[in-house]
């Protein structure tokens, strides 16, 4: 009898652990879709934060439709993958594993025909055909940018950042003009942006500089690394890896001693003594607010907030002041007069700038207010808005 037991364990083991990883597997899958992750026994095997009023969600055949935040199926489930809406239009993969876009009433405004999207931006989507060239399509779904791209990588002041054939960067306006030559590199995870006219640009020597909008270099590739410009300055680290901050004509204004620092907001910019203790200086460099904090984030609306060494965090105004203890368990900067904070039970409310708890907290997760709304998620893990005084909204 002992044979057929143990081979009645094993494979009970061995069940187990199939469920396991089937549950794993699932996990890590509504993980990638960056999903909102639902109990068993939910209606929909995922569903997605929502964005224009509506959120995508998976049945349990795997087909994908959208839903209000009602929770009312507006958009049955037929594709084979769904993404967020944006700018009232979003992209759908058949069962051809080709994909198109439809609008929020389902209507499919462009055929599906394309092996890769990117949402919509500035009124136009990136999109790749079967040789992995990518162009740009309009709303109607018109291919206004002919596929001839490596990549596409970004929308910024007008200007679209594109790969070509030779492995580097450059520039075309809307109508897919190069206005800057493919000749700058750039590292696959980086924000590429215009800020206050210029760009950084990084040369075959990993060496950083910065361009204006015509491609004209106005600050050589000399230094190390270099951020974007805020405020007329930019932070760069030289060979040595100290921190400095040049002006649009890249001279050096202010020559860091600092450990670590960040870019200047409402004329002040945080840095990092040689003991990990955070504070902040004005553009002449100097130390307006001693460095004393174990964690500080750049000022908005006045008011940052900062960390002491019990890991509770507060604010202060431009003077140093503590003006808001420090009783939270987490936070961040203000935003149209509001900031976001979690007490010692995990949950989540909003602040004003005295400091009162004007909407208490009582949910999982937050987000700070913009346009009069700010995101929110409840302890049934679903998301939504509020207004200020924390009423729930469409």
């Amino acid at each position: 009898m002992k044979p057929r037991y143990y081979i009645f364990v094993f494979l009970l083991s061995l069940l187990s652990t199939i469920s396991a990883w089937g549950q794993t597997t699932v996990i890590k899958r509504t993980e990638t879709k960056q999903a909102v992750k639902h109990k068993v026994g939910s209606q929909w095997k995922w569903k997605g934060d929502y964005y224009d009023g509506l959120a995508y969600v998976c049945d349990k055949n795997d087909k994908h439709g959208y839903v209000d935040q009602s929770g009312k199926l507006v958009i049955l489930c037929q594709w084979k993958e769904t993404y967020n809406f944006s700018e009232g239009l979003a992209c759908v993969k058949d069962e051809n594993d080709k994909w198109g876009f439809i609008d929020k009433n389902g209507n499919l405004v462009s055929p599906c025909q394309w092996k890769w999207v990117r949402s919509f931006s500035e009124g136009l989507a990136c999109v790749s055909d079967d040789n992995e060239r990518w162009g740009l399509i309009d709303r109607t779904g018109k291919l206004v940018i002919p596929c001839q791209w490596k990549n596409i990588r970004s929308f910024s002041d007008g200007l679209i950042c594109v790969k070509g054939d030779n492995g580097k960067y450059g520039f075309i306006d809307k109508t897919g003009t190069l206005i800057i030559p493919c000749k700058w590199n750039y590292p696959w995870d980086f924000k590429i942006f215009f800020s206050e006219g210029l760009v950084q640009i990084q040369d075959d020597n990993n060496k950083w500089g910065f361009i204006d909008k015509t491609g004209k270099v106005v600050i050589p590739c000399q230094w190390k690394d270099a951020w974007s410009f805020s405020e007329g300055l930019a932070k760069v680290k030289d060979d040595h890896y100290n921190y400095n901050f040049i002006d649009k004509s890249g001279n050096v204004v202010i020559s860091c001693q600092w450990k670590d620092a960040d870019n200047f907001s409402e004329g002040l910019a945080k840095v990092m003594d040689d003991n990990n203790k955070y504070g902040f200086i004005d553009k002449t460099g100097k130390v307006v607010i001693p460095c004393q904090w174990k964690w500080a984030c750049r000022f908005s609306e006045g008011l940052a907030y900062i960390k002491n060494d019990n890991d509770k965090c507060g604010f202060i105004d431009k003077t140093g002041k503590l003006v808001i203890p420090c009783k939270w368990k987490k936070t961040w900067n203000f935003s149209e007069g509001f900031a976001y904070v979690q007490d010692d039970r995990g949950k989540y409310g909003f602040i004003d700038k005295t400091g009162n708890l004007v909407i208490p907290c009582q949910w999982v997760w937050a987000d700070n207010f913009k346009n009069g709304k700010a995101k929110v998620e409840d302890n049934k893990e679903n998301k939504y808005y509020i207004d200020k005084t924390g009423k729930k909204v469409e």
